[in-house]
């Protein structure tokens, strides 16, 4: 028995039982590959000497895998930092939207192209509704999150999606509906649904979608068909869940939701010979945390179900926060509401700053003599000498 163990050591042990029963795909084999690997010398190290009392240490490299749980946490504080540049000082909503668990086998083995097909009909739902001057009459500013894991690392595609309660109009003016909720319930579950299940079916008919494993019987036509009923006669959930005032709240729920991975290193509590127990929520008794132990190869198998397609983008930005948009609009927005202007707590991409000011670490002073660290960055056989 081994008190809680880490996703590596879950992986080094049961792995090679998973490949008895299972055949990974490549983007899953090589995350397995990564989590073994990381910190343990194998993606090189970091040198560091003291330049005043020589004392010398050594950090092994991490795999810096998106579904590592190791390599998450400063990237995670560094993207939502960045988000500082185009937050506004304003109420935010968090809305979630879900697909019926029957398509699940079919969006399961159809991944890349469903998963945008859910992204793009989200984003398609909140702009069109949300330029409805019954609405609200202007365009918001959303950042989406895909997400596909429930707590018990049960496959359950959905997309978190935080949005600004007001946006702009045509002619640049500043909308925001005074109170309730700017986009009707209803009318969002419904709209998306039928985007959603109008582009699946374009896709069937345009011969782009797989079906294989339990997705192999809507080869079928009829079956398909039968898919098609249930999905449409089925009321879809789109959560619109509490709203939160603020730049600091809307920052906090970003640094929640952005770069979560399907379980950390601390829901797992425990590993033996033949079985994994791991923390889990149960909603149905109001959100309890309870045990769920699983057999090891079975919790490998639902770990490797949530490792994204490659080159996959899980988070989106859509209307005042695209890419496009958000330079020109955002500083427009501000002067509208009167808001002021958040800055970046660190530079971009100087993680020495981001660790002192997060852990109150100065990685470039020595914990002995006080003197400056000096590093050297090894990788493989090639030094790169460099000062943090």
């Amino acid at each position: 028995m081994i008190d809680n163990p880490t996703m590596q050591d879950v992986l080094r042990h049961f792995y090679p039982q998973y490949l008895d029963s299972y055949t990974p795909t490549g983007c899953q084999a090589k995350a397995v590959r990564h989590i073994l690997n990381c910190k343990t010398g194998a993606y090189g190290f970091n040198l560091s000497k003291c330049g005043t009392c020589g004392h010398i240490q050594y950090h092994n490299n991490s795999c810096r895998d998106r579904s590592c749980p190791m390599c998450q946490a400063l990237s995670n504080e560094m993207w939502v930092d960045a988000q500082n540049e185009s937050v506004l000082d304003i109420d935010y909503y968090h809305l979630v939207f879900t697909c019926p668990s029957e398509l699940n086998p079919l969006i399961y083995c159809n991944q890349k192209a469903l998963y945008s097909l859910f992204f793009h009909s989200v984003a398609e739902t909140i702009l069109e509704l949300s330029g409805n001057p019954a609405y609200m009459g202007g365009t918001p500013g959303f950042i989406s999150i895909m997400h596909t894991w429930g707590s018990t690392l049960s496959y359950h595609p959905h997309i978190h999606v935080i949005s600004t309660s007001g946006g702009l109009d045509s002619d640049r003016n500043w909308r925001q509906k005074k109170e309730g909720f700017f986009l009707p319930g209803k009318a969002m579950a419904k709209l998306f649904k039928g985007k959603f299940l109008s582009g699946l079916k374009d896709l069937h008919e345009a011969g782009k979608l797989s079906y294989e494993g339990k997705a192999s019987k809507y080869r079928n036509q009829y079956e398909y068909q039968e898919l098609l009923n249930i999905c449409y006669g089925k009321s879809w959930v789109t959560d619109i869940r509490e709203s939160f005032a603020g730049a600091g709240t809307v920052m906090h729920y970003l640094g929640r939701y952005t770069h979560r991975i399907a379980i950390s290193n601390n829901r797992i509590l425990r590993m033996d010979e033949d079985t994994v127990t791991i923390r889990v929520k149960d909603y149905k008794s109001g959100g309890r945390w309870k045990e769920l132990i699983l057999d090891g190869r079975e919790f490998v198998r639902r770990f490797l179900m949530h490792i994204p397609p490659k080159n996959f983008v899980r988070i989106r930005h859509y209307g005042l926060l695209s890419n496009h948009n958000k330079r020109d609009l955002i500083p427009i927005c501000r002067n509208l509401i009167g808001c002021r202007e958040f800055l970046r707590r660190f530079k971009k991409n100087d993680k020495v700053q981001a660790i002192k000011i997060l852990y109150k670490k100065d990685v470039t002073v020595c914990p002995y003599c006080g003197g400056t660290v000096f590093y050297e960055v090894c990788s493989g056989r090639r030094f790169r000498k460099s000062s943090a």
